[in-house]
C-alpha cells in the first residue's frame, strides 16, 4: 500500500473514481487500452506502472479477457455438482472455445449449471434453452426456498418504504453515544467469517479527528457456495442501505460505499434503482429529513478479485491501486480509504442494525447463545432436497439445518465444506457435534464463516477437491506474500502430478508447506487454506493415503 498513491487517487473522491474509470474503459474490448491507461495516469498524477498493474490483475479488466462473450461459472458447488461441463459443451455449439471464459462463482449454488452473458447470470435450466437466450437476453431472478426458524432479523417481510425508514428521523434526532450504546449491547459480531465486534470497529472511527470518513459495505461475496449477501441485497437491500445510514450517523460518516462483485449484476442493478428511491425521497443526501446529518452512497462495480473481500485489499482497490493486503496496524478504523477513517463490515452484518436499533440490543443479545449473539444465515447447496437460503438463531444444531430445513441430502454426501473456500471441511459424522455458532465450530477444528453449505458427494475424489482449492487460491492470490503466492501453486503442482504422473508426495514436505501457508500468509486467502486441507487429511485420511508416500 501507498499513502501517497491513496492521497492522490482521493484528491478526486469517490465520484471521479480512478478504479472505476478502468471498468469502464474495459466494457468494450474486454481490457483498457495502453493508451487509455497512460491518460489515466496522467490524470490521477499516479505512474502508468500503477494503472497497468491494476488494470491487469481483475478477471475483467486484465488482456486475457479480451475477446469474452460467454462466462461458465466454475465455483466449487457447481463444480461439485457435476453440471458445468454440459453447459460449456452446449455454449461451444454457438461460441469459439476462446470467446467462453470463467467466472467463480455467479452465487446460483442452489441449482448449478450456472453461466453468465451479455450482463445477466443464469442457471438451472436455463441451458437447455440457450437458443432463446442469445436471440433475447433477459434477466431472470431465480427463485429458492428462503426460511426463518426462530425470531426473523434479516428475513422479515419488508413494509415498503415509508414504514421501514419511520423511524430514521427520531434515530437522527437522537444522541449517536446511545446509538452506539444499543449496538454494543447486543454484542454483533461480523459475519463475514472473523466474528469481530461491530461496535468495537464504529466506536474506533467515531473517536477519529477527521472531516471525512466512509462506512464501506463489503459486497464482495465471492466465498463459491455462498449467496446470502446476494439475497439481501436483491431482496432485502434497504436492511443494508439502512443499517448503512445508521452506522455513518454513529460514527459521524458522511459517505456510505457499496463494493459490489461484478459476478453480482442483479445486485448492482436493484440496489441501484433502490438508491434512486431515497434520494427523490429525501431519505438520503443533504440534511436527511431536515436534520444537520448528511449522507451519500456510491456503489463500486467490482471486477473479478476474491482478494477483494479482504477489508483492506478492497479499500485499495476502490484507489485503483493493485488490490493487495495492507500490514495492520493502522487499521481502516483508523486509516482507511484514501487514508481517512472507515468502517468496513460485510453486508449481513449491517442489515441487522435496523433490527437492532428498532427492537434494542438487549432483545438481539437475547437471541442465540453466550457469545454467538443474533441469527446466521445459511446458503445450502443444490446437493439438498430443499436448498435455499435459512435464518437460524445462533446456537442451532447444524442437525436440524440439514434435516429439516434442507430436508436431507439428495445422494450421499460425504463430507460438507462450510464457510467458503477457507472454512472447514465438515465429514457427515461430525454433523450431530456443531450447532450454527462461532464457538462450536472452532471448537471442533472447523470454520463457520459465511456459513455456506457446499456439499462433496461419495463419489468426488477429495484429492481432486483439494487440488481445486489450492488453485483457486493460487489464482486469487494478490501475491504480496511469498507463503501464498509460491505456496499455492506448488501445492496444486504436487496433487494434479499425484493424480496423472504416479508421483506420490511427501507428507513431511506438504505438512511443512501447508504450515508456512497458515503461520506465514499475510491474510486469511493463503492463512486459511490450510484449514481445509488439515481436514481432508484428519477425518480421509484412507482416502487420500494412496498419493502420499
Amino acid at each position: 500500500m501507498s499513502k501517497n498513491l491513496s492521497e492522490l487517487s482521493g484528491r478526486k473522491g469517490l465520484t471521479d473514481n480512478l478504479f472505476e474509470k478502468l471498468g469502464t474503459m474495459a466494457k468494450g474490448n474486454g481490457s483498457p487500452g495502453v493508451k487509455e491507461m497512460e491518460q489515466l495516469a496522467e490524470a490521477f498524477l499516479v505512474g502508468k506502472a500503477n494503472v497497468y498493474g491494476s488494470a491487469t490483475f481483475y478477471d475483467f479488466t486484465r488482456p486475457e479477457n479480451q475477446g469474452k462473450k460467454v462466462y461458465v461459472c466454475n465455483g466449487s458447488a457447481c463444480m461439485c455438482a457435476g453440471t458445468q461441463a454440459v453447459v460449456e459443451q452446449k455454449l461451444k455449439e454457438t461460441f469459439a472455445e476462446e470467446e467462453i471464459g470463467v467466472m467463480c462463482c455467479l452465487g446460483r449454488c442452489h441449482e448449478n449449471s450456472a453461466f453468465h452473458y451479455q450482463g445477466n447470470n443464469y442457471s438451472g435450466d436455463d441451458i437447455k434453452n440457450i437458443k432463446t437466450i442469445l436471440d433475447k437476453p433477459e434477466r431472470r431472478i431465480e427463485d429458492y426456498h428462503v426460511e426463518a426458524i426462530g425470531t426473523p432479523v434479516l428475513t422479515e417481510v419488508f413494509p415498503g418504504l415509508d414504514a421501514f425508514y419511520a423511524p430514521l428521523k427520531s434515530w437522527l434526532g437522537s444522541d449517536s453515544a446511545s446509538l452506539l450504546e444499543e449496538i454494543r449491547t447486543s454484542n454483533i459480531r461480523g459475519r463475514g467469517g472473523a466474528g469481530f465486534p461491530m461496535a468495537i470497529k464504529l466506536e474506533t472511527c467515531r473517536n477519529q479527528d477527521s472531516k471525512t470518513k466512509f462506512i464501506v459495505c463489503n459486497a464482495d461475496e465471492g466465498d463459491p457456495g455462498a449467496y446470502s449477501d446476494r439475497y439481501l441485497l436483491e431482496q432485502r437491500p434497504h436492511s443494508v442501505l439502512l443499517g448503512m445510514i445508521m452506522a455513518g450517523y454513529v460514527t459521524g460518516a458522511s459517505w456510505g460505499v457499496l463494493y459490489i462483485r461484478a459476478e453480482y449484476p442483479e445486485a448492482i442493478d436493484i440496489v441501484e434503482k433502490e438508491l434512486e428511491k431515497l434520494y427523490a425521497a429525501g431519505l438520503v443526501g443533504e440534511n436527511i429529513l431536515g436534520t444537520k446529518f448528511s449522507f451519500d452512497f456510491k456503489v463500486i462495480h467490482a471486477q473479478g478479485a476474491y482478494i477483494c473481500g479482504e477489508e483492506t485489499a478492497l479499500l485499495s482497490s476502490i484507489e485503483g491501486q493493485r488490490p493487495e493486503v495492507r500490514v495492520r496496524p493502522p487499521f481502516p478504523a483508523q486509516q482507511g480509504l484514501f487514508n481517512k477513517p472507515t468502517v468496513v463490515n460485510n453486508v449481513e452484518t449491517l442489515a441487522a442494525l435496523p433490527w437492532i436499533l428498532s427492537h434494542g440490543g438487549q432483545a438481539y443479545a437475547e437471541l442465540g447463545t453466550e457469545r454467538s449473539k443474533g441469527t446466521k444465515l445459511v446458503s445450502l447447496d443444490g446437493h439438498f432436497n430443499r436448498p435455499g437460503m435459512y435464518e437460524v438463531e445462533m446456537g442451532t444444531p447444524l442437525r436440524k439445518v440439514i434435516d429439516e430445513l434442507g430436508q436431507g441430502f439428495r445422494h450421499e454426501v460425504k463430507a460438507m465444506h462450510i464457510g467458503g473456500p477457507l472454512g472447514g471441511l465438515v465429514p457427515v459424522s461430525k454433523i450431530d457435534d456443531l450447532t450454527v455458532d462461532f464457538e462450536s465450530f472452532s471448537k471442533n477444528g472447523f470454520l463457520l464463516g459465511h456459513a455456506s453449505v457446499v456439499c462433496i458427494p461419495q463419489d468426488f475424489p477429495l484429492v481432486k477437491y483439494i487440488e481445486h482449492l489450492f488453485e483457486f487460491t493460487a489464482h486469487e492470490s494478490c501475491g504480496k506474500c511469498f507463503p501464498c503466492r509460491l505456496g499455492s501453486v506448488r501445492g496444486a503442482e504436487m496433487l494434479d502430478k499425484a493424480q496423472h504422473d504416479g508421483y506420490k508426495i511427501d507428507r513431511t514436505l506438504f505438512d511443512d508447506l501447508v504450515e508456512t501457508l497458515e503461520k506465514g500468509s499475510l491474510c486469511a486467502l493463503g492463512g486459511g487454506l490450510p484449514l481445509p486441507v488439515k481436514n481432508a487429511l484428519q477425518y480421509f485420511n484412507e482416502e487420500l493415503s494412496p498419493y502420499f508416500k
